[in-house]
């Protein structure tokens, strides 16, 4: 009896050191996979972050843009009545008149395109800062 006594400590105890390089395989397994869900955690939020940052910096940019073309309307605008003041006093021709108000067209134009391009980055700051549809 002694024989098999001595047989299953010896299974047991041999059976326990495998199964602890089992168990130390699976930890170092583990915390390996946890540090990878951790850098891919931080790259989301970094990656989301600098989408934010980009967003806010367009926006930033078309409204000042927006802001830039707002002030040239106002100035031909401006330019356009006195060009007519200055026609009708008899003072320039008409081609003075026409060419103010092609400024103030264009200025007119390039306004609506500053407030689409305004819009659309607003739309992808919202988008990225985790606005719904």
């Amino acid at each position: 009896d002694s024989k098999n006594f001595y047989y299953e400590a010896y299974s047991s105890v041999s059976q326990s050191i495998f199964d602890g390089g089992k168990l130390r395989n699976n930890l170092r397994y583990y915390r390996a996979q946890d540090q990878e869900y951790l850098d891919t955690y931080q790259q989301t939020i970094a990656g989301a972050l600098r989408d934010v940052s980009n967003a806010l910096i367009a926006y930033t940019k078309t409204r000042e843009y927006r802001e830039k073309q707002e002030a040239q309307v106002a100035s031909a605008t401006v330019a356009v009545r006195l060009a007519d003041v200055l026609y009708r006093g008899g003072s320039t021709s008409y081609l003075q008149v026409l060419t103010s108000e092609q400024t103030l067209y264009s200025a007119q134009l390039s306004l609506a395109t500053a407030q689409q391009q305004e819009a659309l980055s607003l739309v992808t700051l919202y988008n990225v800062l985790g606005g719904g549809w």
